[in-house]
Order: C-alpha cells, then structure tokens, then sequence
C-alpha cells in the first residue's frame, strides 16, 4: 500500500518519530526493538502481526524509567481501514488519524464476576431433553425437568432427577437463576412403559447455574440470546443442539463480564414521591435489566446485555456507559478529527462501527472490494446503540461532513433509541446550517453495499470554523458542551432549535397567575432546573438544567406548568437564572419577620374572616391576627392567649324517629 510520509508525520503531530519499513515483522524486526529500546511509547501501524510484537515486547527488558515496554505498545489496522482501497494514495489523513488514536491505547474495562458450580437443569418434553442430559451429565451436576410431558420412556437407570413441571416465572443470570414451576411432580419409581408421575402441585421454586432449553416453547426471558447462562435450542435441530450442549459443557468456574453501564442514582429523574418522571430506558432496555426502585431506577450488571440504549437516552447521565465512557468516545473523535485535518484531510465522515460486526466487513471489504473511501473514518465502538447525540454533536462541530453507523441487517439489539438520537442530531444539524440528513445508518452484512452508501450518502456543509474543545467531565455537562460547541461552529448558528417529544433538553409552559410559590416543583426538580430564592418569594427556571422528565408539571398542585417544551434555546442557556415568578412577602405582624407570600397570605385571610365561626365576632378577629404570624409567633400568640380549639358553638341535637313522627304528626314535617 502506498504510504503519504508527509501527511502522516503532520497527523502524528510534530514532535512524533514517523519510521516506515516493508517487513518490520520479519527481516527489520531490530528496529522494532530499537524502538522499544528508546522508552518512548510505541504504535505499530499493523493488527496482523500484533502477537509476535507482543511477544518481541515481553522479551525485551524494561525501559531505563521503569516502564514495561508492552503496557506501551499500540497498534493502528491502517492496512485494511486505509490502505488496501482504491482511493489508498489519497488516505494519507485517514491514516494519520488511526494512528493517532491508536497511540492514546485502549480504555480500562471494569467488570463483574459470575460464579457457576455447573448446577444445570435441562428443560424439554421428551427423550431429546434426556439425551441432552445424558450428555452433560459427565461435566455437570444435571436435573431434566420436563414440561407436558407425552409418552416418555423411562431411563433403565437414574443418572439424574428426571422432573415433571412447568415454568412460570425465571429471573437472574449465570450462577444464579430463580424460576417458579406450576405443575411439578416427582416420577415414580415403578414406571414401566412410561414415566408415570405423582401428585403435582404449583408453585414450586428451583434455583441453578445454567439453563438448557430444549422445550421448543417461548423464551423464558426477553432478548434471550443476550442473557448469560441461558442457552436455548430448538428441539428439532441435532446441529443447534450439540452447539448449546457444548457451550453449557465449559460454563463452570468463575467468569468476568464487563460492567457495561455505570450508575448514578442521586441523578435519576424516574420519580419523587411516588410521581413517575423519566422512562427513558425502562421503555429502551431489551433483557429487563432496568427496574424502577423508588425514586431512581436500579441497573443489574450481571443481566445488562451491553447495547447501551440507555446511557445514549439519558438525559441527566445518571446512566453512563463504561465501555468506554462517553468522555474517552469523546476524545477519540477529537483526535482523529484534529489528526485528519493537520494532515490535509477534506471533507471527513465519520463511520461508526462495532467489533463484532464492522471490522469483518471492511476487511472483507478492503481485501477483495474497492476498500472504504479516503475520507470515511472508521470509529470503532463496543455497540454501536451507545452512541448518544453528544458524540455526533461534538464531531461535527470538530469539522465532519457527515456520520454513518454501521448495523447488521438484522440488528443484534434494538435499534429504537439509536433512531431517535440521530432523528434529533438530523434536526439540530439541519436547523444549523450544515445540511438535511446527514447522519444515518447503514443496515448491511455485504461488504460492496457499504461502499455503495457510503459514496451515495450526502455530505454536508463542513463547519467555517471547526471546534477544538477537549471533552472531559460528566456526561451531561459533556452533552451540553457539544450542542453549544456546534452552534458555536455552525454554518448558520441559529438561537433555538424546536425538538420533538423525549428531547433531552426544553422549557417549560408556565402559567404565571396560577402559581402560588409553593415550590412543590422545586421539591420534585431533579436537576435543580427550578430553584426558589431563600430571600424572597421567587421560582427560578434554568433552561440549560432541564432534562424534560416532567415530574414538575406532575407534581403541581395548582397546575401552574401546563407543559412540556423541547427544544435547545441557545439564548436561554447563557442567560443566568429565569425568574419565573416573583411577589411581595408577607412580614409577621408581630415580629416583622418575612414568611410566605402576601398575595398567599391575604387570600386565605379573605376567605376565612366572618365566614367561620373561628374567625367571626371579637374574639375571631384575634385568630385572624394569628393568621398573620410566623410559624414561631403563631405558637406563642395560641398557647398565651389560651385558644379552645373546643369552643365552638354546639352542635345539634341528633334527630330521631320520635323527632319525624312528632313534626308528621303536627303537620309541620313539609310533606304533601
């Protein structure tokens, strides 16, 4: 492939060694080990040969500083993301950005651990449930558990339980499912022809490590291929069955699985008292890993599946992806962006892609099609539903002309919430003067039809003056700084953009006569978007803050906020505090002390004097008075002037039967 040194060294950056070779994995190698040597970190621009560098690195003894040269050794696929196409001499800039952001190396995984004993039941309706267990049993501890069973033989020796019932109810993951079972009996020892089984009753619990599926009936969880320790196979099929047989033979022992999403429940906006507010990734999870739990919602990491929807949905990042974190996806686009543009790249589109399913496809692509354009930046992701509008702001304010994202033709997960983070990145980008359209997905599994999209797809305005920001902090400061970042660089900045429902960001539509500062909504806030003033009688609204959750208008008492208002108001951004509402207060009339609102104060004194009987009279006005205090003087005025909460006027005398008879008889019970 040929190799643009000049653009390459610029990417790189200045103060960068750029050495090129034909063979470094084989007659050059020394120079490899020259350059571990020099204890600088070091990026290999090959995968391929990845394992012997890896070990060449092992070998080599530490730097003078200490450190290990393999912990700083990276690798950049420049070959098949850049170099074998036909448009390889114009991707000098591509490969400047892969290497780039190949030296910033890859990100920490956190994970979590999952212990199974090897505890197994294999659930059926026949002999091929049997059959299966016959041959797991030598590698784990094994109970067949047989649903409606027909006519099944008995096993001339008892291996394993061989059970009669049905599952209702199945919960948890890999060493440690819980189902409930209607309908379970134990068999009888004297069965002859067929199993015969005894009393049967419901409700039966069972726990295990794994569970092997061969019923043939509805999955026992949703997204079922996603859930760990679940191995499902149709009953009909010897091939699919072996392959489950297998795999459930090696998941004994303890096994570590990525904790996909981290969770900040102080800033969850599901609920306060008991009032529903956010969905957004209860309504997007697809392995029920999401559950409410009072006021926020709880994430089990043993169960989430990984796709990410919910950290792109969230609109306050109290669920924040890890895998990496929106921050480094962030910084990767900022160097490959920055490195593309000082190596002279035109016209950058970003395609976004996952491991699994990307990286075949271009190199199938690259290494017997036309190979990716010179200007289509690959992005490698853990799944492409974690990108949220943030990363697709931020790169087109650092100059892209366009984003693709690479998904299977029938996607792994479900693609709802990506969809409606790119319908609102279309919308902004559109409302700002780079263009219609211009990100999109490409739902493909063959090679030449993404290469086809990709030089289809139209491209848009580049920004006039691309961004430089580098993004660091929490998620929702990060997703706020890109929309600002991108009007800032837009074609045709615009004050406010209107979004449609489920946007992240909106105001508010307020009814200013109705409310009656009670700051029930400040209370119920979870952003801090409505504040009140410790001062005076006042509720404050910060635009920027608003997530749109709704639990302000739900909470009202007045229905003072009748709505909702999604849209990005530029203008209200940089604006400090909205004073939404603002009076007088109300000072005791004993202390002089400020309390409540005069307005509040005067109301209430107006619709109680001389319309009860505890405020009517001489003795009433002195209540009324009390009315006008403070909380600490209204005590004092009650206890000194020793009010009877018992002195009101008697009541009447019940009426009884003799009382109607008597008036009848009279004449004066108002009968005809």
């Amino acid at each position: 492939m040929p190799l643009d040194e000049a653009a390459i060294a610029k990417g790189c950056g200045s103060g960068a060694a750029l050495r090129t070779a034909d063979q470094l994995c084989r007659r050059e190698l020394d120079r490899f080990k020259a350059a571990l040597g020099s204890g600088a970190a070091v990026t290999v621009g090959c995968t391929q040969e990845a394992p012997l560098f890896r070990e060449v690195a092992a070998e080599t003894s530490p730097a003078a500083d200490g450190q290990d040269p393999a912990v700083a050794l990276r690798f950049a696929n420049i070959r098949e993301n850049a170099g074998w196409s036909k448009d390889a001499r114009a991707a000098g800039p591509k490969m400047a950005a892969l290497l780039a952001a190949a030296a910033e190396g890859p990100p920490a995984v956190p994970f979590v651990a999952m212990e199974s004993r090897g505890v197994t039941l294999v659930y059926g309706r026949d002999e091929v449930a049997i059959e299966a267990a016959r041959k797991l049993a030598e590698h784990l501890d094994i109970t067949v558990l047989l649903t409606k069973p027909g006519e099944v033989a008995p096993p001339r020796s008892t291996d394993f339980p061989v059970l009669k019932g049905t599952i209702v109810a199945a919960t948890g993951h890999l060493g440690q499912f819980a189902l409930t079972i209607d309908d379970f009996a134990q068999p009888a020892d004297s069965s002859r022809r067929a199993l015969s089984f005894g009393p049967s009753r419901d409700g039966a619990v069972s726990n295990c490590d794994l569970i092997v599926d061969l019923s043939g009936g509805l999955p026992l969880f949703p997204a079922h291929e996603l859930r760990s320790g679940y191995l499902r196979a149709d009953p009909r099929d010897p091939a699919a069955i072996a392959r489950a047989i297998f795999e459930a033979s090696h998941l004994v022992g303890t096994f570590d699985k990525p904790r996909f999403v981290n969770f900040h429940s102080a800033l969850c906006a599901h609920s306060r008292s008991k009032i529903t507010g956010c969905t957004r990734c209860l309504e997007l999870c697809p392995t029920g890993a999401i559950t409410p739990a009072g006021d926020h919602v709880a994430i089990d990491p043993y169960v989430c599946a990984g796709c990410g929807s919910c950290a792109a949905a969230c609109p306050t990042g109290a669920a924040e992806y890890d895998v990496p974190p929106a921050s480094r996806l962030l910084r990767t686009v900022h160097t490959v962006m920055t490195a593309y543009s000082a190596a002279g790249g035109a016209q950058p589109v970003l395609l976004f892609h996952d491991s699994a399913h990307g990286e075949p496809l271009i190199d199938a692509l690259s290494r017997f099609g036309d190979g990716l354009p010179a200007n289509a930046i690959p992005v490698p992701v853990n799944e492409v539903t974690q990108i949220g509008p943030e990363v697709l702001a931020a790169g087109f304010a650092y100059g892209a002309v366009a984003a693709r994202i690479l998904t299977r033709a029938k996607p792994r997960h479900d693609v709802s919430g990506l969809q409606r983070t790119i319908a609102l990145a279309n919308t902004v980008l559109a409302a700002l003067g780079y263009g219609a359209g211009l990100v999109s997905t490409i739902e493909t599994d063959d090679p030449d039809v993404l290469r086809a999209a990709l030089e289809r797809l139209p491209l848009g305005t580049p920004s006039p003056r691309p961004a430089g920001f580098r993004p660091a902090g929490a998620k929702r400061g990060l997703l706020e700084l890109s929309f600002r970042e991108l009007r800032r660089a837009a074609p045709a900045p615009a004050d406010a953009v209107p979004l449609g429902p489920g946007a992240p960001f909106g105001g508010l539509d307020y009814n200013v006569e109705a409310c009656t500062l009670c700051h029930a909504c400040v209370n119920a806030c979870p952003t801090a978007a409505l504040t009140d003033n410790p001062d005076r009688p006042m509720l404050r609204f910060t635009e920027s803050l608003c997530v749109q959750c709704g639990l302000c208008a739900a909470t009202c008492p007045e229905d003072a906020i009748l709505g909702l208002k999604p849209r990005i108001d530029f203008v209200a951004w940089d604006e400090p505090k909205r004073v939404l509402k603002e009076e007088e207060p109300f000072h005791c009339v004993a202390c002089a002390r400020p309390f409540g609102t005069r307005s509040a104060i005067e109301s209430v004194v107006r619709k109680l004097s001389d319309r009860h009987w505890m405020f009517s009279g001489g003795a009433g006005q002195a209540r009324v008075r009390v009315l006008m205090m403070c909380e600490d003087c209204r005590v004092e005025a009650v206890v000194n002037e020793s009010f009877d909460p018992h002195g009101a006027p008697p009541r009447p005398r019940p009426r009884t039967a003799e009382d109607y008879l008597s008036e009848k008889a009279k004449g004066t019970d108002g009968l005809n």
